[in-house]
């Protein structure tokens, strides 16, 4: 196969073991070094030799999870790397936007222009009571916040022009305070007077990231978004998903190269589609049923352990969409959809819970895993993919040596890395600094 008009994008979604339920109890992985830096070092080392376009860190500000906190962790690992890009998940609800453009434009000048942020509004009731809230803001409220806080925070990122820094010696002059900018920033939730104390990002705007799947979600993310992570489990969802959002781009004057969609992937993988089944199967042991069904019956009026493991699941008796007030609310809707689609047993929803928590899971040989991708890629369900391994660095290790080479093959994955920012790696221009653009009019105007 000759070299794609398109190509493939990577990105790895660091956790704890690894993504599947049972990954801290199996042999090759190492649960207590989850809070070290060798051994993410050891994990973004991997996706770039694999040429990965960026690796990335959930974050919530509730629960008893062991997890570091991302604007630290990838800031030491952009001083370890050269390639691979960074994205920090940074809420709108729980931050204020000149702490969040300053902590963004500083990891992107860290990092040569490597930094991306995944947009979310916030996780749960927990999260308020954490910061002195008396309550978590509804999702209509808190898309508009997450709307109005992403605006200011481009505002002040262009609030410095880029030859604002003169460090002219002759003539005395350090900085040209005429082409730095307040902004003034005056709205419904936010009143940001300016400018940032950084110089703009070196990307212009590190890249914006967004993962909700909900009608708000989908439109913050025509909007605003330059890759959305997303979970589908099913092709015709996803591409159903792929064009409804592309759809909507028009109306905000962008165009569908402007917004590349990954879904979830966690694949189980290995020589043979026998031996990925018996790796599989192996994690499923080491996860204790009943208390995985009592998790999933949250989705449910019931309780699966009422059910025979064989049965179908109960889809009638799910919960209405959007009546869960905690985690990913539209992650509901994608789980019990591919349950009704694919009239899974319970036994085949538990296990695809343990694999992907949401997200699409699959298990085979490494062709048979190139062509479950080139599927989904060709037939315009993703433009890549978010990609979960079951177990790290083993699941890790094996993609980036096995099933990218077998991608870059069929000419659908990349030899070498096409630029030095994440930018470039993903196709997406620099955005102009708008700031520049009203002040020059407003000087004309003078």
């Amino acid at each position: 196969m000759g070299k794609s008009a398109r190509s493939l994008h990577f990105n790895v979604f660091i956790r704890g073991s690894g993504h599947h339920a049972g990954a801290w109890k199996h042999p090759s992985s190492d649960p207590k070094s989850d809070l070290s830096l060798d051994y993410y070092a050891g994990l973004a080392a991997i996706a770039e030799r694999g040429l990965f376009d960026s690796l990335f860190t959930a974050d919530n500000y509730s629960g008893t999870g062991r997890r570091l906190e991302p604007f630290t962790l990838l800031s030491a690992l952009a001083g370890l790397t050269k390639h691979v890009g960074f994205i920090a998940t940074v809420s709108t609800t729980y931050n204020d936007p000149f702490h969040v453009a300053r902590k963004f434009a500083s990891l992107d000048h860290l990092s040569n222009g490597r930094a991306a942020w995944n947009i979310v509004t916030g996780h749960s009731a927990a999260d308020a009571a954490n910061f002195g809230r008396s309550e978590h803001p509804e999702p209509t409220k808190r898309y508009d916040i997450g709307d109005e806080f992403v605006e200011v925070t481009k505002q002040l990122w262009d609030s410095w022009e880029e030859d604002a820094l003169v460090y002219d010696r002759e003539a005395d002059v350090a900085l040209d305070s005429s082409k730095i900018y307040e902004v003034d920033f005056k709205g419904n939730y936010f009143n940001v007077k300016g400018p940032l104390n950084i110089a703009r990002p070196p990307q212009g705007y590190p890249v914006l990231v967004q993962a909700g799947s909900s009608e708000s979600g989908k439109e913050l993310a025509a909007k605003t978004a330059e890759v959305i992570f997303t979970a589908q489990q099913t092709i015709g969802a996803a591409q159903e998903f792929y064009t409804d959002v592309k759809s909507r781009l028009a109306k905000y004057g962008r165009t569908p190269d402007q917004l590349l969609i990954m879904p979830g992937l966690s694949p189980i993988v290995a020589d043979t589609e026998a031996e990925a089944r018996e790796l599989e199967a192996y994690l499923d042991s080491l996860v204790d049923t009943k208390r995985s069904l009592q998790r999933l019956s949250n989705y449910f009026t019931v309780d699966l352990n009422d059910y025979p493991l064989d049965a179908l699941v109960p889809v009638e008796k799910s919960k209405p969409f959007g009546s869960l007030n905690t985690g990913i609310t539209s992650r509901h809707e994608v789980v019990i959809d591919a349950a009704r689609r694919d009239r899974m047993t319970i036994r085949q929803f538990l296990s695809r819970s343990y694999a992907g928590h949401g997200h699409v899971s699959f298990t085979g040989s490494v062709l048979q895993t190139a062509d479950f991708i080139e599927k989904w890629f060709s037939e315009r369900g993703a433009d890549g993919f978010n990609i979960l391994p079951p177990v790290f660095p083993s699941g890790l290790d094996t993609f980036v040596d096995k099933v990218i080479p077998e991608l870059q093959n069929r000419g659908l994955f990349r030899t070498a890395y096409e630029g030095t920012t994440l930018r470039e790696n993903l196709g997406l221009a620099r955005p102009e600094n708008r700031n520049k653009r009203i002040w020059a009019l407003r000087r004309e105007a003078n």
